[in-house]
């Protein structure tokens, strides 16, 4: 039986292809190294819009290349101290295992609800970053509420990335800053950790289904590479206020690209 991206067409291999998994490699790199997130927001729909992808085909070819992109996140970031290496291993434990909970239940709850839901929770989380204003003085200290919350965390970070294919650092980075107190650095540069091992687990299993362009996660990956250092150094020179309110534009952005989905679902 052959998998899902077998049956959907690849897209020509020619030089428009190539320029545009390059200019979406670029966005994406700037943006995760920006707000620590793993770029997949912004791959999956371009890579559907501009070269004409199938959803599962593109979900899986931007998790494949957010692993590079990921890597050089996390190195930016810990080369200014901006990284809590266990709390981080700790979150992607909760996460591997959300994730399978969240395919698990993906046929059995509806995506419509689901996807109004986080909605409600992206416009919570916008309205809380104009409130809690984060110290860059902030650390994360490892107590047993702080390790059983980060578990928590992972775990609920892996249901929705299972279920909406959503990455972890749109839930992760807001919720370390306003439930965990930490830094904005600290906050990126740990959802960017954590991230690794569990899109790493994720590629291995859709290279298996071969719902992988590889070609394009290449492309896309080695791109975003050169820009995600620049984000992360832009990001240490703005200021956390300032830095709120770039993000709360990405989660709005976020959140209607979710809302236009779930009118689409509903409508179909």
């Amino acid at each position: 039986m052959t998998g899902t991206s077998d049956r959907t067409p690849r897209a020509p291999r020619t030089a428009g292809f190539v320029f545009a998994c390059l200019g979406i490699g670029l966005a994406a790199g700037l943006l995760s190294g920006l707000f620590g997130v793993g770029g997949g927001t912004v791959i999956v729909p371009l890579l559907v819009l501009l070269l004409k992808f199938d959803q599962r085909l593109a979900a899986g070819t931007s998790l494949a290349a957010i692993v590079p992109t990921a890597t050089v996140g996390v190195i930016s970031y810990a080369l200014h101290g901006s990284v809590a290496w266990i709390p981080a291993v700790i979150l992607a434990v909760g996460a591997v295992i959300g994730a399978q909970i969240g395919t698990w239940l993906l046929p059995r709850i509806s995506q419509t609800a689901l996807r109004w839901g986080f909605v409600a929770f992206l416009a919570v989380v916008i309205v809380t970053l104009f409130v809690v204003v984060p110290s860059r003085d902030a650390t994360l200290d490892l107590t047993v509420l702080t390790i059983i919350g980060l578990i928590a965390l992972g775990l609920v970070t892996g249901v929705l990335a299972g279920l909406l294919g959503v990455g972890g650092g749109v839930v992760v980075v807001p919720a370390l800053m306003l439930l965990f107190g930490t830094s904005d650095l600290i906050a990126k540069g740990t959802s960017l950790l954590m991230m690794i091992p569990t899109a790493l687990s994720g590629t291995i299993g859709n290279v298996r289904r071969r719902n992988v362009d590889l070609l394009a996660a290449v492309l896309v990956g080695a791109a975003a590479c050169t820009t995600t250092a620049l984000g992360a150094w832009i990001a240490t020179l703005v200021d956390p206020l300032l830095g709120n309110i770039l993000f709360a534009a990405f989660l709005t952005f976020i959140a209607v690209q979710m809302a236009i989905r779930a009118v689409r679902g509903r409508t179909r």
